[in-house]
């Protein structure tokens, strides 16, 4: 039998002092014409917790 590798992405909120500043960055690049594309993604990355885990189901 052959292992099948699986991925794992969990996304939970940060704490509440490291969201507002994350929401507060983004807010101040809207406000200063920052590109949309850019401001929305990097105020996530920071407000938001991702991690993504490779792990390998034996059967």
């Amino acid at each position: 039998m052959i292992p099948r590798t699986g991925v794992t992405v969990d996304i939970c909120p940060r704490d509440l002092p490291l969201a507002l500043i994350g929401t507060a960055g983004g807010a101040l690049a809207l406000w200063a014409d920052a590109p949309v594309a850019i401001a929305v993604p990097v105020a996530l990355l920071i407000v938001l917790d991702i991690r993504v885990r490779r792990w390998r189901r034996r059967t």
